[in-house]
């Protein structure tokens, strides 16, 4: 747990201000997990501070939750390209994904435990996102996007539910 704090402390996702008299503090808690290899062996403990996203409120904790995801459909005509044009295909994961993700709102979060502050009425205002807040996934996806984006690639201008049926009608409730 302090190793976690400390990595939040090092990636600057919070500062430790009074309490803005406009904005609520939003609770946090831990979430204790066990990791198992597919052999049922212990393999670690893991601990993850979560913000309390279920107490924010629409228009003033967030604008949007929405964040695009990929479909199976997707998935699968990405994988049947690759395969037919003889291209490898790879895997990666990111470590802490959502405290990559660059905050629009101002949010501010109950200290957590083990946090030293000058006084109680002090709170983490947030410049990252946490998991558990609503818009972290979103965030996180316009991170990534405007990395893909640094890079060269190139945003596909077909609608984001991308499987139509043969009529050329989308099958998913989506704004395309």
């Amino acid at each position: 747990m302090v190793d976690k704090l400390r990595a939040l402390k090092d990636n600057h996702t919070w500062d430790v201000v009074p309490c803005p008299t406009t904005i609520k503090a939003i609770g946090c808690m831990r979430v204790y997990s066990i990791k198992l290899p597919s052999n049922g062996t212990l393999d670690r403990h893991k601990t993850r501070l979560v913000t309390l996203g279920n107490r924010q409120e629409y228009k003033v904790d967030y604008e949007k939750a929405f964040a695009l995801v990929a479909k199976m459909t997707t998935t699968r005509i990405v994988i049947s390209i690759a395969a037919s044009q003889g291209w490898s295909l790879y895997q990666m994961d990111v470590k802490n994904t959502f405290l990559h993700g660059d905050l629009k709102e101002q949010v501010c979060m109950t200290t957590p435990p083990n946090v030293i502050t000058n006084s109680s009425s002090y709170v983490c205002k947030l410049k990252g996102s946490l998991y558990g807040l609503k818009q972290a996934p979103r965030a996180w996806f316009y991170k990534f996007q405007a990395i893909l984006l640094q890079f060269s690639f190139q945003q596909s201008m077909t609608p984001p539910c991308f499987s139509q049926d043969i009529y050329g009608y989308c099958s998913s409730p989506c704004l395309c």
